[in-house]
């Protein structure tokens, strides 16, 4: 009973969503810049210019597309969730307010930004604080779960071929060992919530410490008591349809890239583009300290691609190019939408 308590309080009072645009965006902005001179070093900027004169344009509209398809892919993430205890959000809606938060989630706090940002516009649909609070929660776990699969699938993809180097799969495998720690970690936690919760603050509050920076342990707990809700709910069998709905989201991302590699007169075998998206995607995931993986994605992608046979200047129009319409295009309109819904 006392657990039930602690999480209806977790879900009714999410983390404060504090957006510093002033603070942030210069740096976002910066980075892409950056990776945007530096990537095309790959190839000469002439032959860079000859992949996009020469680009088919009906596969970039289908590109396009996809990316429309992917976000209604995470509005359906987002209305399932919420259906799972009897409520109602429609897919347009929920895909407006995926595509805001991860503006906010970039400049505030990351995915627990993002989160409250969920939190706090499905909440003031009318939508009960429970279902609120899992659809801030549930959407990062499916989708951050099919990419670790997407990941895994990728790397013995490249062990299968011979074409990881010894440094490559160093860190590839510290990766995994990684996830495999965080995964029997969580398994032992819900079995052991006091202790879990109590090991998080402390961690919480150490890097704060090495960081200098002021430390409140509500923040964590709440998260915590959040991730806790959200498994009771998936333990009574409430994760097929989030989980469609996560495949969709993800599927039809990696599907704009496909577009993007026949629009480039290069079109890949299934393996090559899965080996491609998954890792440099699930590191951006992990380089929580750079805003959407800006320069981590797109350098780990030129690699993978290029070291799999993808002639250069190809590579970086099609890296480029999907990342453009997957985020930096999504971003922006997010910043807009964020402050239609705040102040909606």
């Amino acid at each position: 009973m006392g657990a039930e308590k602690q999480n209806s309080h977790s879900l009714a009072f999410p983390p404060p969503l504090i957006l510093r645009a002033g603070r942030y965006l210069p740096t976002l902005i910066f980075l892409g810049f950056a990776v945007n001179l530096i990537l095309p070093e790959l190839a000469s900027v002439e032959e860079s210019l000859q992949v996009i004169k020469t680009m088919v344009l009906w596969a970039v509209l289908l590109a396009a597309l996809a990316q429309v398809i992917r976000y209604m892919g995470s509005g359906y993430l987002l209305h399932s969730i919420v259906a799972n205890v009897n409520q109602k959000l429609s897919v347009s809606r929920g895909a407006l307010i995926t595509i805001a938060a991860a503006s906010v989630g970039l400049l505030a706090g990351g995915p627990l930004g993002n989160g409250a940002a969920i939190y706090r516009w499905v909440r003031k649909l009318g939508i009960s604080a429970e279902a609120s609070g899992l659809a801030g929660t549930l959407p990062t776990f499916f989708n951050n779960t099919i990419l670790v699969i997407l990941g895994v699938a990728g790397i013995l993809e490249l062990l299968a071929a011979e074409e990881l180097s010894s440094a490559q799969f160093s860190a590839f495998l510290l990766i995994l060992v990684g996830l495999g720690l965080g995964i029997a970690s969580v398994g032992w936690g819900k079995q052991h919530r006091k202790g879990f919760m109590a090991a998080a603050v402390r961690e919480a509050a150490f890097f704060s410490r090495a960081l200098h920076r002021p430390y409140n342990p509500h923040s964590t707990e709440t998260a915590v008591l959040r991730m806790f809700a959200a498994f009771d709910v998936l333990e009574k069998g409430g994760w097929k349809r989030p989980a469609l709905g996560a495949v969709l989201t993800i599927g039809f991302d990696m599907l704009t890239l496909y577009f993007f590699f026949i629009a480039a007169g290069n079109q890949v075998s299934p393996s090559v583009l899965l080996v491609g998206y998954g890792l440099p995607l699930l590191f951006g995931r992990l380089a929580f300290l750079l805003p959407g993986g800006v320069g981590i994605v797109e350098s780990t992608m030129a690699a993978l691609y290029t070291g799999l046979g993808v002639p250069g200047p190809i590579a970086v129009v099609v890296i480029l190019g999907y990342r453009m319409f997957s985020f930096w295009i999504p971003t922006f309109l997010g910043f807009p939408l964020a402050a239609y819904l705040q102040k909606e």
